[in-house]
């Protein structure tokens, strides 16, 4: 029984498995896909980097905050 419901599905799947091979096959808006992980990367380092200065620059300004108070 449980092998008749898994030839149903697999049946099903089949069309959507076969658009999937030709898409596979097909370099059409190749470069686009590049193109949009190269931003993607370019992105993900530009947050990293950003953490690090957020983290920087926070620092700076609770040291003159705390020079402030301390001064007055």
């Amino acid at each position: 029984m449980q092998f008749r419901n898994r030839s149903i599905v697999l049946s099903a799947l089949d069309p959507a498995v076969r658009e999937l091979k030709r898409l596979w096959r097909q370099d059409d808006g190749q470069d686009l896909v590049e193109y949009g992980l190269l931003v993607f990367l370019i992105a993900l380092a530009a947050i990293a980097s950003m953490k690090g200065l957020a983290s920087s620059i926070s620092t700076v300004f609770r040291s003159a905050a705390t020079s402030l108070t301390t001064t007055s």
